[in-house]
C-alpha cells in the first residue's frame, strides 16, 4: 500500500464508536486475541494508536521503540476520554504527505511510512473486528480500509512471512466469502468466531 491518499480516520471513528458501546461488565470478557480480554484489547488499541501516531509524525523514541509483545496491555480509568483522542490524534498524524515518505519506526521495526501505514490501517481493521465480535456489536468497517487491510494480508501470506509475528497461520476461508471474512481469515482469525 503506498496510496498516500488514503484516510485512516473513518476506520479510527468505527473503532472509536466500537469503544463506545463497551460496557464496564465486558471489559473481562474474551477476545479472538489470545491471552487477551477486552480490556487488554482497548489498552492494545490506546497503544498501538500512540505508537503509529508518533511513527506518522516521525517522533521516534519510547513510545515507537516498544515491541507489542513485551507486556499484555490494560486501560487506565480515563481511558474512555483517551482511546477516542489518541485515535483521533493517528488518523490526522498519516493525513501529512510527509508520513508517508522516508522511513519510520514502530513496535521496534524500522519500515518504510507507506507500510508503517498500511500495518496501522491493518490493526485498526483487525482488532476493530475483535472488539466487535467480543462485545456483540455490528461491524461494518471503511470500505477503504478494510480493501488495505485485505491487500497488505494477501501480501503478507503471499510471501509466506506468517510464522510466530504478529500473525498467526491463515485460517482458510473460501474465495467467495465477504471481504471481511476473508481478511479476518488472512489474520489468523476464524470468521465465524463468538466468545
Amino acid at each position: 500500500m503506498t496510496d498516500t491518499t488514503l484516510d485512516l480516520g473513518p476506520q479510527a471513528r468505527i473503532v472509536a464508536r466500537l469503544a463506545e458501546g463497551v460496557t464496564d461488565d465486558q471489559l473481562s470478557a474474551p477476545t479472538p486475541c489470545p491471552d487477551m480480554a477486552v480490556r487488554n484489547l482497548l489498552g492494545h488499541l490506546i497503544g498501538l494508536a500512540v505508537a503509529f501516531r508518533d511513527a506518522g509524525r516521525k517522533d521516534l523514541g519510547v513510545t515507537t521503540d516498544t515491541s507489542p509483545e513485551e507486556a499484555v496491555p490494560d486501560i487506565g480509568p480515563g481511558w474512555r476520554e483517551e482511546l477516542p483522542k489518541v485515535l483521533d490524534e493517528l488518523a490526522e498524524a498519516w493525513r501529512a504527505p510527509e508520513a508517508w515518505a522516508g522511513m519510520t519506526r514502530a513496535g521496534g521495526v524500522d519500515l518504510p511510512g507507506a507500510v508503517a501505514a498500511a500495518v496501522a490501517v491493518d490493526e485498526l481493521l483487525i482488532h476493530g473486528w475483535d472488539l466487535a465480535r467480543s462485545t456483540g456489536q455490528e461491524y461494518a468497517p471503511d470500505p477503504t480500509a478494510l480493501q488495505a487491510s485485505h491487500d497488505f494480508l494477501r501480501a503478507a501470506a503471499d510471501e509466506g512471512d506468517r510464522g510466530g509475528g504478529i500473525f498467526g497461520p491463515v485460517v482458510p476461508v473460501p474465495e467467495g466469502a465477504p471481504l471481511l471474512d476473508r481478511a479476518v481469515g488472512l489474520s489468523g482469525r476464524e470468521p465465524g468466531w463468538a466468545p
